[in-house]
């Protein structure tokens, strides 16, 4: 069972490319949860599949502060916008 969920999760991933936080909301678990599974349990399960997912993970990883910085231009602008 456990396994499956894992493995559905890290298909998700690979499929839609969406971060940890909008996979555990897709799987409604926590998202520590989802990062132990991609992070530390897939390997054991299907390695190959680990190394695809760290990738993407990396992938987020080097677009967080501009992600970051997207986000709050998009907040100022509605701010500003309903002034």
């Amino acid at each position: 069972m456990i396994e499956r969920r894992i493995l559905a999760e890290a298909k998700y991933l690979l499929a839609t490319k969406k971060t940890i936080r909008e996979i555990a909301d897709h799987f409604q678990i926590s998202k520590s949860t989802i990062h132990k599974d991609l992070q530390e349990k897939l390997i054991y399960i299907d390695y190959n599949l680990y190394q695809q997912t760290r990738k993407v993970l990396q992938e987020h990883l080097n677009e967080r502060h501009i992600r970051g910085g997207e986000a709050t231009k998009k907040k100022y602008q509605s701010l500003k916008e309903s002034d």
